[in-house]
């Protein structure tokens, strides 16, 4: 039997992507109107593929739909983020409560070593505010991981991509990053333990204390 072909991706999902990343680069910040004529310009394309990859933004709750007036970079409110932060808080408690069961030994080493590099990127001397994003939301998918719900996670990744609209502010605040980096040590060590009690618990505190640095 001859295996069917992988199609390319659509244009449209390239478009995504690159959209997705300027908003979150803060290359196009919240409130920011996108010019389509302008970007479809710059990107050599027509206006279709990119009207495509704005309503799959939308659908993200990246971009906000304003009738006559087109498509804006979705201004994230204090009470969005109160929303936001309480679902992540309920969801990742729970997968962190199934990862005391499911994951093997090798699994928490793992997630040990990633919150090492996660130290090292947090240090002022030689680390980077980029990639200390980076392994922070890698450490936190990687619990999700662990419990084993593909439904959960996708339902984490897609409030996640709201909450990065905040993710400067939130960790600007003076002293935020050590508090986060303890949170994180706490989360690890209920999870070496195998108390899903103590682990869903650092969980909502950890989301607690980032919403309280958020608004």
């Amino acid at each position: 039997m001859t295996a069917t072909p992988l199609l390319p991706r659509a244009l449209y999902e390239e478009v995504a992507d690159w959209l997705r990343q300027r908003i979150f680069n803060r290359e196009l910040p919240p409130g920011t109107w996108i010019d389509e004529m302008r970007i479809a310009q710059e990107l050599g394309i027509s206006r279709t593929p990119l009207r495509e990859a704005i309503k799959v933004l939308a659908a993200e709750g990246l971009v906000t739909m304003k009738v006559r007036r087109g498509a804006y970079v979705t201004e994230v409110s204090q009470q969005d983020l109160r929303e936001v932060y309480e679902l992540l808080a309920l969801l990742e408690a729970d997968a962190a409560e199934a990862a005391c069961w499911r994951a093997s030994d090798d699994d928490l080493a793992e997630l040990a070593r990633m919150h090492a590099e996660l130290e090292a990127a947090a240090d002022p001397r030689h680390g980077s505010r980029e990639r200390f994003f980076e392994l922070n939301e890698a450490f936190h998918l990687r619990i999700l991981d662990l419990g084993h719900n593909r439904w959960r996670k996708q339902l984490v990744l897609d409030l996640r991509k709201v909450m990065k609209l905040n993710r400067h502010a939130s960790l600007a605040k003076e002293g935020r990053i050590a508090e986060s980096l303890a949170e994180h040590r706490a989360i690890l060590e209920a999870l070496r333990a195998r108390d899903p009690r103590a682990a869903a618990e650092a969980v909502r505190r950890h989301f607690a204390n980032g919403l309280q640095a958020a608004v």
